[in-house]
């Protein structure tokens, strides 16, 4: 067995082999780039003939090294940061080549259990990467449209008038981004506005034209003139980036539904009608049949947890990979909770607690169990947490089984559950 411990960067890597009984052997750099990266593989190969049987811990499961390693067939053994930091001497001083000897002693030390990396498929890696994209674009989508919100409320009024509680709809950012102030929506004639509203698939497009001259009309507050040239383009920007992220995000969607179902979706249809098995995540329908769960929020919980449940040996590690399952710290005679974990997959710990969100309207046992806890004094993130623990416990066995979601056969099993204690 070798052990290979690398403290990565993104232009250079210190890398540290030993073997069991030798300690570290050999320490040297290499550059992040192709040739530096294969001299890595060939100089554990030469020392290790087996791929499998080197270890390679380093402080990161993502990136080109990484999966290069793990297509060398390498055992990679990704660590979090703080453990490395708590094996640095008293000072505390962090240096690359001591990082990378730590890693390296990691891999050697047969009593610490670190969990294999099980590299995503592609189509549970695209499904991954794209979720997380279309997560971070939800954010730029919040944010630019409270900033065109305030840009707005300064020299636009009207607009806000015009859009009522729906400023980001298509037809608004449409005739933002072509007329970005008052005095050029005054201008254009209402025929034209008829027609912009027309084209823009608006259901009535009269009623839009004369809710617009009514909005013009209306008494406002004077506004500087210098202040409306500037924010005109300022304005335009905005909605044009807007709706680049609507169908951007539009077309991601479309993109998550095929992934989870083999095939486009047709309509609102939770299950393809021809479905293809080897165009599909594995266990992709059985997210898509848990209340509560799109096909946003479950490609999210998907790309997070994998194609392989089995890297999960019980429900509590993919609780504690989820961050829902509690942190219990006794000693003594005292005994405490910790609300929260930190170290935890945080991609899949936002989905999941926003899944449990989501299915307190759509699932009757888990708004009882949810009303439950806020009875008994809890908050309501942390009757969410508690909810979001059982529902990965339930996502557990289902995948493992191979089984769709049904929440009769579930209910029922929870009045079993609660009647075995009373009957003994």
């Amino acid at each position: 067995m070798l052990g290979a411990g690398i403290d990565w960067a993104e232009s250079f890597h210190d890398v540290a082999l030993g073997r069991p009984g030798e300690g570290v052997i050999e320490q040297f750099r290499i550059d992040h780039t192709a040739a530096g990266v294969n001299r890595l593989v060939a100089r554990c190969l030469e020392l290790e003939t087996d791929p499998a049987d080197v270890r390679v811990v380093l402080e990161t499961r993502h990136g080109l090294l990484v999966e290069t390693l793990a297509d060398a067939g390498f055992t990679v053994l990704p660590v979090n940061p703080d453990v490395v930091a708590r094996r640095r001497g008293p000072a505390k001083k962090k240096d690359d080549a001591e990082d990378a000897r730590i890693c390296c002693l990691l891999a050697l030390d047969q009593f610490l259990e670190l969990r294999k990396l099980i590299p995503h498929g592609e189509l549970a890696g695209e499904l991954r990467t794209i979720a997380r994209d279309d997560e971070r674009a939800a954010r730029d989508e919040r944010r630019l449209l409270n900033r065109l919100r305030a840009d707005l409320l300064a020299t636009f009024p009207a607009a806000l008038a015009i859009a009522g509680g729906n400023l980001g709809s298509p037809v608004m950012l449409k005739l933002l981004s072509r007329w970005p102030g008052h005095d050029e929506l005054a201008a254009a004639d209402p025929h034209d506005i008829a027609a912009f509203a027309r084209a823009a698939s608006h259901g009535w497009p009269d009623r839009f034209a004369a809710r617009v001259a009514d909005a013009l009309a209306a008494d406002r507050l004077p506004v500087k003139d210098y202040l409306a040239r500037a924010k005109t383009g300022t304005i335009a920007l905005t909605a044009t980036q807007l709706l680049a992220i609507r169908d951007q995000r539009r077309a991601w969607e479309r993109r998550m539904a095929e992934l989870l179902l083999g095939t486009a979706r047709r309509g609102h249809a939770t299950q393809a009608k021809e479905p293809d098995p080897g165009k599909a995540v594995p266990g992709g329908d059985i997210y898509l049949s848990f209340p509560g769960l799109g096909d946003r929020l479950a490609a999210r919980i998907a790309g997070e947890i994998g194609d392989d449940i089995t890297q999960f040996a019980t429900p509590n590690g993919l609780q504690c990979y989820g961050g829902t399952a509690p942190v219990t710290r006794r000693s003594g005679r005292s005994e405490f909770v910790v609300a929260r974990r930190l170290a935890h997959n945080h991609y899949l710990g936002a989905a999941v607690h926003q899944w449990a969100f989501c299915s307190l309207s759509r699932s009757a046992w888990a708004r009882e169990f949810y009303d439950g806890k806020i009875a008994a004094g809890k908050s309501h993130h942390s009757a969410l947490r508690a909810l979001a623990n059982r529902w990965l416990e339930i996502l557990w066995h289902c995948l493992v089984k191979r089984i769709r979601y049904d929440e009769t056969i579930h209910i029922r099993n929870r009045q079993q559950a609660h009647q075995h204690p009373s009957a003994a």
